[in-house]
């Protein structure tokens, strides 16, 4: 029966999760909210089709650990040691930042010093699950803002241990049990032992497992490793993302990283979605129901005050001005610790038994307003931001180039242009990027490249070509309209992100298209055949036969782009011609007796 009902229970998570997340997913809402959606749907206050959320999201929790660990992964000693500043100068501004305020309003509304205490410095803290995995689907984790966030949740992880401490401190004699000092003194020693097993240990007996040949026996082991570690760390009482973390990093600069990160990234995105569907259910909307106006203030309390002070510190912490609204909505939520802390606090009696459940209801519906603050702010802040700068007035000066978007792939074509004495106009709406490229002398504006006044500003009228460098596709086929249109006798040369955006331009008449990745993709195949033994000139021969093959295809098939039958046909034709050629050149290579790159040995030292 039970392990029908684990089976059961599995099903309902994953059919909530395919129906959900693609959902939200098309509606640009966000993996996590539709994950959330999915767990109230299902939950006990939804259609009740599963049980215990709480044994859920315990478990589910293991999907932070996962994340940490292969975070960890990608961090090396040197790298962590650079962080010091930001992690422990910027957590601390923020956990201060956050806490005093939250103090200070629980201890108005009447709430003993002690839980008011408790629960500010939990609420400070954010999830370290939905800010991360926000940052990574935004792509963010590698951009200042999203280096600050990660230094910030990391030093909360780090807070965890002290915490913990004065919790137990806290209590009545009866009611404590073990000591902070005791309860700090086993966190430290679990610390330590993390160290060393990962400095001494986990080294030698990967190596051993490896030597097995086996796959599955070097997954298992890594997964063992990371559940260890954490369950080690939970039992002294410190947080298992932490100690997660630290087994990351000290095999960052290990020869397994790859292998290690490779296997737990199939179970760290399971799991990890298995939490937030797990936050969803636990999300009490019984309590919600009884006491709407209490609820719906803490949370608009909670929000305003963590909101405002998170915009207010990202200005010290080096947030670029256009991002601070950004990064207070990715932080504002409560974290998944604050559930830990407040089940201590109740079970030590420092937290009053109502303000249990109507804190952590609290921190559940933030964790789910996270996602609608992004979508306000793209929609609202985003907009705002790019129109609160005029464009620049442009001075006619007859350019004979127009290049609209100066980003990694305009830059080059500027570049170029600029080192041949070729005169260009450039222009962009990246304000923060067009003060930095005019240190360097180039001439570049800030607009809306679609404006038809800033076109003829920009001397459209008497240029001769207009490079079209908009990563965009929508906004690029927009411009192209309009240039047609204002501008019939003006040369483009475009570039396209794709397919479905090559055929957009050429359908409207745009001769000279270029696929952004398209040249560089045959550079390389070049440099690997000549790797493999092929000559130069043969290598770049192939090439340039595979370049006209494929954008022959693309020219025939532009006619028939509304008859798909026609357009798969064509295509399986072009490369079956492909390979008659390559197979015509391999007899001649045969009869030549030069096979020898065809089939290389590889030495595996």
């Amino acid at each position: 029966m039970g392990e029908g009902s684990l089976v059961v229970d599995n099903l309902v998570y994953l059919t909530a999760a395919v129906i959900c997340v693609p959902i939200a997913a098309r509606l640009k809402l966000g993996s996590v909210l539709g994950y959330l959606a999915a767990g109230c749907i299902i939950g006990p206050f939804g259609l009740d089709l599963t049980k215990d959320p709480q044994a859920t999201l315990h478990f589910a929790e293991f999907g932070v650990v996962l994340m940490l660990f292969v975070i960890g992964l990608e961090l090396d000693i040197k790298h962590l040691m650079k962080l010091r500043r930001p992690i422990f100068r910027g957590g601390t501004v923020q956990m201060l930042a956050c806490s005093i305020p939250l103090f200070v309003f629980f201890f108005v509304i009447r709430l003993p010093w002690e839980a008011a205490l408790v629960a500010s410095i939990a609420l400070g803290l954010s999830s370290t699950a939905v800010a991360m995995q926000t940052m990574a689907e935004r792509k963010l984790a590698n951009t200042g803002l999203g280096k600050t966030g990660f230094a910030l949740l990391l030093f909360q992880d780090i807070a965890a241990i002290p915490l913990i401490a004065v919790v137990p401190m806290m209590a009545s004699a009866e009611v404590s049990g073990d000591s902070g000092w005791l309860v700090a003194g086993k966190a430290l020693a679990a610390v330590v032992l993390v160290v060393l097993i990962g400095r001494f240990l986990t080294r030698p007996l990967l190596r051993i497992v490896a030597q097995t040949g086996l796959r599955e026996i070097f997954m298992g082991f890594t997964l063992l490793l990371v559940l260890g570690i954490a369950l080690l760390m939970a039992a002294s009482g410190v947080s298992m993302a932490l100690g997660a973390f630290l087994a990351g990093v000290l095999l960052a600069s290990s020869e397994y990283r790859h292998a290690l990160e490779t296997d737990i990234q199939p179970f760290k995105g399971l799991l990890m979605g298995l939490f937030f569907i797990a936050v969803g259910m636990s999300i009490d909307f019984g309590l919600l129901i009884e006491q709407p106006l209490v609820v719906l203030g803490l949370l608009g309390a909670f929000s305003f005050i963590k909101l405002g002070m998170l915009r207010w510190i990202a200005g010290p912490l080096e947030i670029p001005a256009k991002q601070r609204w950004l990064f207070a909505a990715l932080l504002a939520q409560g974290g998944e610790f604050a559930f830990v802390v407040f089940g201590v606090a109740r079970t030590a009696s420092v937290l009053p038994a109502p303000w249990d459940g109507l804190l952590t209801l609290t921190v559940a519906l933030s964790m789910a307003l996270t996602p609608v603050w992004l979508i306000a702010h793209d929609r609202f802040l985003t907009k705002r931001n790019e129109n609160q700068r005029d464009a620049d007035t442009i001075e006619d000066d007859s350019a004979s180039v127009i290049i609209a978007g100066f980003g990694r792939f305009g830059q080059i074509v500027g570049r170029l242009l600029l080192a041949s004495g070729v005169k260009a106009t450039v222009l962009d709406h990246d304000p923060d990027q067009i003060d930095l490229l005019r240190k360097f002398g180039f001439r570049v504006y800030y607009g809306d490249a679609t404006r038809l006044d800033l076109l003829h500003a920009a001397g459209a009228a008497k240029a001769k070509v207009f490079v079209l460098a908009i990563d965009d596709p929508d906004t690029s086929v927009a411009l192209v309209d309009t240039l047609l249109e204002a501008f019939p006798g003006l040369k483009i040369v475009a570039r396209a992100r794709n397919v479905p955006h090559y055929y957009e331009l050429r359908n409207r008449g745009v001769d000279i298209v270029e696929r952004e990745t398209f040249e560089s993709a045959l550079v390389v195949g070049r440099a690997a055949l000549s790797a493999l033994g092929v000559g130069k000139y043969e290598a770049n021969e192939r090439a340039n036969r595979f370049r006209r093959m494929n954008i022959g295809m693309l020219e025939r098939m532009l006619p028939h782009m509304a008859d798909e039958k026609r357009r798969v046909e064509m295509a399986k034709n072009a490369m079956n011609e492909l390979e008659r050629q390559f197979a015509h050149d391999m007899r001649t290579l045969s009869e030549h007796g030069d096979l020898s790159w065809h089939n290389p040995t590889y030495s595996r030292d």
